[in-house]
C-alpha cells in the first residue's frame, strides 16, 4: 500500500475484508456465518482486478477538479484480503473536504449487501449508484459513493469534518454524490 489512508478508506478496507471473510463463511462478530456469496470453488465472486478504461488520477478533467477546487493529488492504491483492490488518487480542497477517488472491484451490489447506514440509491448517466456511511465514528463527516462500472465500481470516499471552513456545513454524502455526478459523465460507456 502506498501513502497514508484516510479514515474513510481504512473503514472501506475493513468493510471489504469483512465482506470477503463473510463471503467465505468465516467468523463475523464471533458467529460462524456460511453464506451463499461464494462460488463453487469456495472463492468470493470478485473480479480479479479493478475496472479498466478509467484512471481517476489521469482521466478526471481539470474542469471537474477546478469546479470543486480539488488539488494535492497523490496515489491511493491499496489491496485488501480476498483480492479486493482500489486504484486511484487522493484529492484535497484547502479549508474543505478530502476525497479519495478510485476504481475498485467491489460492486454496487456488494456494497448494498453490507447494509451500511444511510444508504441512498440514485442513478448517474444510466449507472446504478449508492451512497453509504461506512464509519462508526462521526458518521456525518464521511461518506462513500459507489457507481457501477464493468467488474466493480467508481468509489468516491469523502471526509468532510465540520471544522472545515468552506465545506464543513455540507453533508459528506451530498458532496460524494455531487462528485460522482460530475465524474461519471466523463467515463467511457464501456468502463
Amino acid at each position: 500500500m502506498s501513502g497514508m489512508r484516510t479514515p474513510v478508506q481504512l473503514t472501506a478496507l475493513t468493510a471489504g475484508a469483512v465482506f470477503v471473510l463473510t463471503g467465505c463463511g468465516l467468523l463475523v462478530g464471533g458467529n460462524s456465518q456460511p453464506t451463499g456469496n461464494a462460488t463453487t470453488t469456495g472463492k468470493p465472486s470478485v473480479a480479479a482486478d479493478v475496472p479498466s478504461g478509467y484512471d481517476t488520477c489521469k482521466d478526471i478533467p481539470q474542469s471537474v477538479l477546478d469546479s470543486e477546487k480539488l488539488r494535492r493529488r497523490d496515489r491511493a492504491d491499496s489491496d485488501a484480503s480476498g483480492g479486493i483492490k482500489w486504484r486511484g488518487c487522493r484529492y484535497g480542497r484547502t479549508d474543505g473536504y478530502f476525497a479519495t477517488i478510485t476504481t475498485t472491484n467491489i460492486t454496487v451490489a456488494m456494497t448494498r449487501a453490507k447494509n451500511f447506514a444511510d444508504a441512498a440509491e440514485f442513478t448517474v448517466n444510466g449507472r446504478e449508484a449508492l451512497t453509504t456511511r461506512q464509519t462508526d465514528g462521526n458518521r456525518d463527516e464521511a461518506c462513500v459513493a459507489n457507481v457501477a462500472m464493468n467488474g466493480g465500481s467508481l468509489d468516491v470516499s469523502v471526509l468532510n469534518p465540520a471544522s472545515n471552513r468552506d465545506t464543513g456545513q455540507i453533508d459528506s454524502c451530498v458532496i460524494a454524490r455531487i462528485l460522482a455526478e460530475k465524474i461519471v459523465p466523463t467515463m467511457p460507456a464501456n468502463a
